[in-house]
């Protein structure tokens, strides 16, 4: 998807092979919004940091995207195999604090829908964290609603909010 020449939009599926191009914008969304993210930056640096790991991340999602703004990463984000139930997750979603408000996180969506209806998926759904409002306007954009709180840390406290869009509509 292409915006205007002042600021061009692209999207890139990931390979494998392109792990540290991944790994790059991946440390980048830890260490600037770690609140939205289930692992931490300290978790993939040091001995955590490992061609080994980050090429089996990108093995084990079978849809990684990059965002590029004028040849600059600008965002990220992923998305689960369809499961049993018919339903595909979006995950890992970031954009870079230069490229907010211009269409790379509309981009990065957009993306995942129409990959989702490629694999004959029921519906996407995606856990926000509730403080998020950018983010939840984002998705409200796409179609998705809000489906409840959701506990995602294991704590009992429901600290996001599960969205979902149904494809069949």
């Amino acid at each position: 998807m292409m915006s205007s020449p002042q600021f061009a939009i692209e999207v890139r599926a990931v390979r494998v092979d392109d792990w540290t191009l991944w790994r790059d914008v991946r440390l980048a969304a830890l260490g600037e919004a770690p609140y939205a993210f289930g692992s931490t930056l300290a978790e993939w640096q040091g001995e955590g940091d490992t061609e080994l790991r980050w090429r089996a991340r990108l093995t084990a999602l079978p849809l990684n995207l990059l965002a590029y703004v004028n040849g600059q990463a600008a965002g990220m984000v992923s998305a689960t195999a369809v499961n049993p139930a018919g339903t595909i997750e979006l995950i890992s979603m970031w954009v870079a604090p230069f490229a907010r408000g211009q269409g790379v996180g509309d981009s990065l969506v957009a993306a995942v829908i129409e990959w989702a209806r490629g694999q004959r998926a029921a519906r996407i759904a995606l856990a926000v964290v509730k403080s998020n409002q950018h983010a939840i306007a984002l998705y409200c954009r796409h179609r998705f609603a809000d489906a409840g709180a959701i506990d995602c840390t294991g704590s009992g406290i429901a600290s996001e909010r599960q969205m979902v869009l149904d494809l069949a509509t």
